[in-house]
């Protein structure tokens, strides 16, 4: 590890924000969506990108080094105590409407931001307890079958009609976003169903993953509900939508328009850097742990966040993550722009 790489601290900023939101309220109760959604959209305009890749020798002993693993594990008490602390504030002190939302939409940045995303990463690689990580992680999020649709279903299906998470041109995120939470979670639950026959198992049991998730899910919000009543228990599912609808905008964004061919066998091409839209915008690329070189992590999804390559033959959004998230959320703003870059990319 390197003096440089202490960058990655900067990721904190969002769960301090959230935290700030929660001890000061009033105006404060938007910290999180003004650095966020404001100030870092405005940073990324002004910053300039980075399109440095680590030498290979440098990659390996980066990939091995523990500091950047142990960035991701501390997002996980963070994230709950976060979560833990919003539902005690908005059930005991006295909030007003505008707080709440304020408060409600701080801590979902940071259950997608550091919950899902971080989940995201930790679910690719090979060891076990980093997979559970991940799974605990997407649980605030009400999210667990993401573990099962995006390894198994997204990484497989992507770019192509047949994955729910890949946007075709013309459609509208509103409309997206119905189209890949019902969609993902279906398909979550006939990989798990074909997983599960191919090795002789009963699928209706708890060796079911989706049904464990159910059981694991519907446990923490009965929990949440003992503990906090009718107003823990909206609010909970009220960051938990907020945190996955981020998710699902991410997921537009990043593979908008771009389509796999179909070959004459019947399969489709195998995917490319082509297939992923990248922005090596620095100031995203920090708060969401290289999430932004997409094509390299579908190149090869085991490699870690800290050595994704920036891929000359990747089509590139016009602003940082942040930045697309407003614009999409702008349809025809959103059409203009990047239809037109869609055009040009093909």
């Amino acid at each position: 590890m390197q003096t440089r790489d202490l960058k990655y601290l900067l990721a904190y900023l969002v769960p301090l924000s959230a935290a700030f939101s929660l001890i000061e309220k009033g105006l404060f109760s938007w910290t999180t969506v003004a650095l966020v959604f404001g100030l870092i959209p405005f940073l990324e305009l002004v910053s300039p990108r980075s399109t440095y890749n680590f030498p290979p020798e440098v990659e390996q002993s980066r990939a091995h080094a523990a500091f950047f693993d142990w960035m991701l594990y501390l997002n996980a008490p963070i994230l709950f105590l976060l979560v833990g602390g919003y539902l005690w504030v908005v059930t005991r002190a006295d909030v007003s409407l505008m707080e709440w939302i304020g408060l409600t939409l701080s801590t979902g940045i940071v259950v997608g931001a550091n919950g899902i995303n971080v989940a995201h990463e930790l679910g690719h690689r090979s060891h076990s307890g980093e997979q559970h990580l991940a799974k605990l992680m997407l649980l605030p999020a009400l999210y667990q079958h993401f573990f099962v649709e995006h390894n198994f279903g997204h990484h497989k299906n992507v770019a192509t009609d047949l994955d729910p998470a890949s946007a075709k041109k013309g459609e509208v995120v509103f409309a997206f976003w119905f189209k890949s939470v019902i969609g993902g979670w279906l398909s979550a639950w006939k990989l798990e169903k074909e997983r599960l026959q191919k090795k002789g198992q009963r699928v209706w049991g708890l060796q079911n993953q989706m049904i464990r998730f159910t059981v694991f899910q519907l446990s923490w919000l009965f929990s949440i509900w003992v503990l906090f009543d009718w107003n823990g228990l909206v609010g909970a599912i009220a960051i938990a939508t907020i945190g996955f609808l981020l998710l699902e905008t991410v997921n537009y964004l990043e593979h908008y328009g771009l389509r796999r061919k179909k070959l004459a066998s019947g399969h489709f091409e195998p995917v490319s850097p082509a297939h992923s839209w990248n922005s090596d915008h620095e100031i995203g690329r920090i708060l969401l742990y290289e999430l932004t070189r997409h094509s390299d992590h579908h190149y090869k999804s085991t490699r870690k966040y800290q050595v994704l390559r920036h891929m000359d033959e990747s089509p590139q959004l016009p602003f940082g993550y942040p930045t697309s998230v407003l614009l999409c959320l702008m349809p025809p703003l959103w059409f203009a722009i990047m239809d037109k870059r869609l055009n040009q990319s093909n």
